[in-house]
């Protein structure tokens, strides 16, 4: 029992140490998004996205090699180093004057989203067989660290620009920078020195599982699961505020409705894939995922298009023209002027049709000719509460999803547990990096935010197909074992 409560001490430090590195790792999104608004740089919306994905980028491939660091020297001193050494470029971050300088600072600051390989070895040497999956559990809900800085850092660079409008912002890198050395030092006094017994795996042992094609279908549902939960994490503050003209604070709080379900909901997701099967759980994920995403596609938006006009019933000469009628010959034209717009709905598209006149006065036309043009006007809102009812929605599914695709790793590699889901966490965290980054690109080339949920339903849908096709030919593969079993035992009864 006393083992225990210092397993639990333990776990504890550690957790707190992840919650605080992943509340750093998606300092970015509220950072950048502050300083472009503010004025004081410049960036386009793909540099935006590069500075938003450059963190996370450190934070997946790193976390291999620290991985397999952590099991030569353990968990203490990798952990305690990486708290202290990542809070260094934090501290320089004040003097970036540039996108260059922020980038690489980024880059190096992004070293903290590996706490969460650290943190699952140096987590598991404490605990036996039988509580290992509460613990990791209980660890992986640092995740919602992610809700921490979208929270509480927008009030921040309020209150630190009041005084200071252009350098005020400057204080947040030092606050995260001070906050990182000080859980550093804790982690010092108060962690205790545990090692792997066993000759730790090296780089190339590590990397064989790449082989298998298994991995990369488990690693593309983490893609979209975790990566785009890193991702929306980030790009949904510019999102709302852009779209929606919500302050800074407000689209903060947003953000942090979006991403602390997400990151807390994960250990549910663990008891769901226990109870029900990880590949039920994920049918019902990546299903409501493609649902969820297709709604969240549509954009606050209006479309013109061409409506109902008006043409001659017979040839003759146009004798009067007024916005509202057309006299040809002897017969009058009512024509529907552009006088109301019809009140648009928060929930469902509106139209507005009129008709504009293309014919002049003492002008011949024929029979069957145009005389004025159908015009249809769509509006649809996009009202931003349902908008963030959809994308709480459907990051609760993704936090479910994440531990279900971790239930499939010792199912399908009992004796790998550790490496596969390693290599799976690290295509998982690249989702992260690519994501803002396409999501700028795609801004940039369509013009307009949802675009983004664009790539998620694609995503969302191969995940869903590839799964789906797996399935079925494992199911077929099966059948004729099925039917020899039925078989023998047939003749076992007869007998």
């Amino acid at each position: 029992m006393d083992n225990l409560s210092k397993s639990h001490r333990i776990l504890f430090l550690n957790t707190l140490a992840f919650t605080v590195c992943f509340g750093c790792w998606t300092l970015n999104g509220v950072l950048v998004t502050f300083l472009v608004d503010q004025g004081i740089f410049n960036w386009s919306m793909v540099q935006i996205g590069w500075l938003l994905g450059i963190p996370v980028l450190t934070g997946s491939i790193m976390r291999l090699p620290m991985g397999i660091l952590t099991d030569k020297f353990g968990g203490r001193i990798v952990f305690s180093a990486l708290l202290i050494l990542a809070s260094i470029p934090l501290f320089l971050l004040p003097f970036a004057t540039n996108f260059w300088m922020f980038a690489i600072l980024s880059f190096l600051f992004g070293m903290v989203g590996t706490g969460f390989a650290v943190g699952v070895a140096y987590t598991s040497l404490w605990y036996p067989k039988e509580w290992q999956g509460r613990a990791l559990g209980i660890f992986g809900m640092g995740n919602a660290g992610a809700s921490i800085t979208p929270f509480i850092a927008p009030s921040l660079l309020e209150y630190f620009s009041e005084s200071d409008p252009i350098n005020g912002w400057k204080w947040l890198p030092v606050l995260y920078g001070a906050i990182l050395l000080v859980m550093g030092i804790i982690f010092v006094l108060f962690s205790k020195t545990k090692k792997v017994d066993a000759k730790p795996k090296t780089a190339k042992e590590f990397l064989e599982p790449l082989k298998e094609i298994r991995v990369w279908r488990f690693g593309t549902y983490y893609f979209l699961v975790f990566g785009s939960f890193v991702s929306f994490s980030q790009w949904l503050l510019p999102n709302f505020m852009n779209v929606y003209g919500t302050s800074l604070i407000l689209g903060g709080i947003f953000t942090s409705c979006f991403s602390l379900p997400a990151g807390v909901i994960r250990a549910f997701g663990g008891y769901l894939s226990d109870k029900f099967g990880a590949r039920k759980v994920m049918y019902w994920v990546l299903g409501s995922s493609v649902v969820l995403s297709f709604l969240l596609l549509f954009p606050k938006m209006y479309i013109v298009t061409s409506g109902e006009g008006m043409i001659a019933k017979k040839a003759g000469t146009v004798t009067l023209v007024t916005p509202s009628k057309i006299v040809v010959g002897e017969t009058d034209y009512q024509i529907q002027p552009k006088d109301i717009e019809a009140e648009t709905s928060q929930f469902l598209p509106s139209k507005t049709s009129w008709q504009e006149v293309v014919v002049k006065e003492n002008q011949a036309v024929h029979k069957k000719e145009l005389i004025a043009k159908g015009i249809t006007k769509i509006n649809f809102e996009a009202n931003m509460w349902v908008y963030l009812v959809l994308v709480i929605l459907i990051g609760a599914c993704w936090g479910i999803g994440a531990a279900a695709v971790y239930k499939h790793i010792p199912e399908y590699f009992p004796t790998q547990v550790g490496v596969i889901g390693g290599m799976v966490g690290m295509i998982g965290g690249l989702g992260g990096f690519i994501g803002p980054i396409v999501f700028g690109y795609l801004l940039s080339f369509t013009g307009f935010w949802t675009s983004s949920w664009l790539f998620i339903l694609t995503l969302s849908l191969v995940c869903l197909i590839w799964m789906h096709r797996v399935i079925v030919k494992m199911t077929k593969e099966k059948l004729p074992e099925i039917a020899k079993d039925i078989d023998r035992k047939n003749k076992k009864n007869l007998m």
